[in-house]
């Protein structure tokens, strides 16, 4: 029995991304839950892990050449259990490039455009005072738009995005299910449409989507919360 790996974790789409990986790969796992609301992502004790203070970071007391090891970042973090497990990442370099190129796609566009979008067309409008601004909501929401569109016809000729089903799959799927807060539109994307709804019928994906679903909040005016997410420390 291997021992259990440390997940630290809140429910939003990046954390998502490893409750589901953990799922996928059959991988024991505890959960720490870091509050990002409260602040917990600034505790010491969790930058010594993540010292960019982001979720979700794991410790792998089964790490290389048998030592613990810490990780941050939810694009590392798949890579390293998909090499740990030899699962989920392409059967060859060929394939592994084609997959790491589409994580590689999410970590740098689709992540943060969405999340960008989620935050003026969300968050912003309810702060104090608020910012209810034109340029950047449009901005991202086309942004958005263009990337699923990309997506869309990735998946025109293909099940899964890298082919067969993936890291890329997991890492893409969590931001992607949230198009509706997004203010886009599946209308014109039936291949992204079908991938999302056969991508979340998947058991593991169902469960790592549930881990601690009663947390998560929508957007708040709570002050004490926009400045623990927002406020650079």
């Amino acid at each position: 029995m291997r021992d259990a790996i440390e997940l630290y974790y809140w429910p939003t789409p990046n954390g998502w991304k490893i409750s589901i990986a953990l799922e996928e790969f059959g991988l024991p796992y505890n959960v720490h839950l870091v509050d990002i609301g409260r602040g917990d992502q600034f505790n010491p004790d969790f930058l010594k892990i993540s010292p960019n203070n982001r979720i979700p970071a794991i410790v792998d007391p089964e790490g290389p050449d048998g030592a613990p090891i810490p990780i941050f970042e939810s694009g590392a973090i798949l890579q390293y259990l998909a090499r740990k497990t030899g699962r989920f990442h392409g059967a060859g370099e060929r394939e592994r490039c084609l997959v790491d190129q589409w994580l590689m796609w999410q970590m740098g566009g689709v992540g943060p455009m969405a999340g960008q979008a989620h935050h003026f067309l969300k968050f912003a409008p309810l702060m104090d005072p608020p910012q209810d601004l034109p340029y950047p909501k449009d901005r991202y929401r086309a942004e958005v738009g263009r990337l699923y569109r990309v997506l869309d016809t990735q998946l025109a000729e293909r099940e899964f995005v890298a082919g067969a089903y993936s890291i890329a799959d997991m890492a893409i799927w969590p931001w992607a299910s949230l198009w509706e807060g997004q203010q886009q539109s599946l209308d014109d994307k039936p291949h992204l449409s079908r991938w999302l709804d056969t991508v979340g019928a998947r058991p593991a994906v169902r469960a790592g989507r549930a881990l601690a679903a009663e947390l998560r909040k929508e957007p708040s005016a709570d002050r004490r919360a926009r400045d623990a997410l927002f406020k650079p420390r």
